[in-house]
């Protein structure tokens, strides 16, 4: 039997404000000692009241309007009974059924392929403390709380069942994960927990108008692991049908090591967590006029940006996709360019420049060391002045592509590097030649292939002249001395 698969996201924010959710502690907890960031609200002591962050309230509005949502103009809090070591009043402080932010839609694309997914709703709630496990501590297994991040703002966007692949979820999360980062509304590091994802999954007969029984898999890090994790809870669920089993509807964890989803709890049952109207905290009346201003406020998004960068630079499709996947990385690209001088190329060839380097070298170097844009030392400025010296001839594009790993190791200005290592280009012909009658005399093979008519042999004669010479020679010089050398070895001369 075919069958489809139905994956619905559920996804945690912490956002990005300076204090607590409904207290005043900073909300730095993560460079924090343990427990060093709490007050009685957040201990939940006895006759503490809570106040609510009116910044946590703008940014999840934000995130509502840039998903397309609706705002009511009435939102409350809820208590979410339930007893759990990490929650130190016995409940959560969160959103039942008047959320802030809901039906919604957000757009995207696999394999060429344009979709929208609905957003059911976006609400805002408090984070639980951690818990630290030490179960295989010699003579004591133990458990310690760390209440710093009790209280942390958090925002959930729950979406529709409406992604039918593993490719789909991941699509929807990069896109997702890119507009958190326009907004500036969350540092969004699925690492630092501060952008996490549940998944709901089932598979259902193709045709079939009913949902399957769908599983709940926790525990996922990063976009890979939620689609590696997707896709073995698919394949799990189809084996287990094809076998003549049942799928059971419970919480399953993602275990990376071993590249497989195991059970956590059953959830036969759905819990009763009591909902109620939190009654320490009045309802939310949300001025549409208040709502208005904060529309006004949204940032250019990566769609928006990738279209601009298309017919703004003339860069290709591809291009203004990677390019504008991060923010951090389309600012880069668009600080350098703007950096052009007079005598650049016009502005589409140097766009298309600073693309190249920017996507090819300076990520390769990034990703050799695990650094992100924003932390590289080549600056905007120092890009900038490294293509300068290639248009003008001081560099050649191999002497370039060093010069651009010396100044990311060292944060060094590239003119800088070329005067203390004297690398810039040789354009004098007496130098190049002799490189060239040590390249013809050191590589019979080649010039005997020349003159039995593989023309195509003089490039690699050229660039033994560039190795001679360090990648100092000037390209084009260095290919007319060896032509010129090669015709008069073919005439005899």
């Amino acid at each position: 039997m075919n069958y489809e698969t139905v994956i619905g996201l559920e996804v945690h924010v912490q956002l990005q404000t300076r204090s607590k959710m409904f207290c005043g502690c900073p909300a730095d907890y993560q460079t924090a000692p343990p427990n060093s960031r709490v007050c009685p609200v957040c201990l939940g002591l006895p006759g503490s009241l809570p106040v609510v962050n009116r910044r946590a309230v703008e940014y999840t509005i934000m995130t509502g309007l840039a998903l397309g949502c609706r705002i009511p103009g009435y939102s409350k809090f809820d208590r979410k009974n339930y007893p759990y070591p990490d929650l130190m009043k016995g409940y959560q402080i969160s959103q039942f059924d008047l959320p802030l932010a809901e039906d919604g839609s957000l757009q995207i694309e696999v394999d060429g392929v344009s979709k929208p997914v609905g957003v059911m709703r976006v609400h805002l709630e408090e984070d639980a403390a951690k818990l630290l496990h030490f179960p295989e501590e010699p003579g004591d297994p133990h458990s310690l709380v760390d209440v710093n991040r009790a209280g942390s703002p958090l925002m959930e966007i729950v979406s529709e069942p409406d992604m039918r692949s593993p490719d789909e979820a991941r699509a929807y999360l990069t896109t997702l994960h890119s507009i958190i980062q326009y907004l500036g509304v969350s540092a969004g590091n699925m690492q630092d927990g501060n952008f996490r994802c549940d998944a709901n999954v089932s598979i259902r007969p193709v045709g079939s108008e009913e949902f399957g029984t769908r599983t709940e898999i926790k525990n996922m890090n990063s976009f890979r692991s939620v689609y590696q994790a997707l896709n073995h809870e698919v394949e799990r669920q189809r084996r287990v049908l094809e076998d003549g089993g049942s799928i059971t509807q419970e919480t399953r964890g993602w275990v990376e090591e071993r590249g497989v989803t195991v059970s956590q709890r059953s959830k036969e049952h759905a819990h009763d967590y009591r909902y109620f109207p939190e009654p320490d905290l009045p309802p939310l009346a949300i001025d549409p006029v208040w709502v208005e201003e904060i529309r006004e406020k949204l940032p250019e998004l990566a769609g928006q940006r990738k279209w601009r960068f298309i017919e703004q630079y003339g860069l290709p499709p591809y291009d203004a996709d990677l390019l504008t996947g991060s923010r951090s990385m389309a600012d880069y690209f668009e600080e350098t360019v703007a950096l052009r001088s007079e005598a650049a190329p016009p502005l589409d060839g140097y766009a298309k420049n600073v693309s190249n380097w920017i996507l090819g070298d300076l990520s390769r170097l990034m990703n050799l060391e695990g650094v992100a844009i924003g932390d590289v030392r080549v600056l905007p400025k120092h890009l900038s002045e490294l293509l300068e010296l290639v248009d003008s001839g001081t560099l050649s594009g191999t002497m370039a592509k060093t010069v651009l790993e010396e100044a990311f190791a060292t944060g060094q200005a590239p003119g800088k590097i070329v005067e203390e290592k004297g690398y810039s280009q040789i354009s004098d012909s007496s130098v190049v030649d002799e490189a060239v009658v040590q390249a013809l005399a050191e590589n019979p093979k080649a010039v005997a292939d020349y003159l039995g008519g593989k023309e195509t042999a003089s490039k690699y004669l050229v660039g033994q002249v560039m190795k001679i010479t360090r990648g100092q020679a000037k390209p084009d010089l260095a290919l007319e001395l060896v032509v010129t050398a090669l015709e008069a070895a073919r005439g005899g001369g």
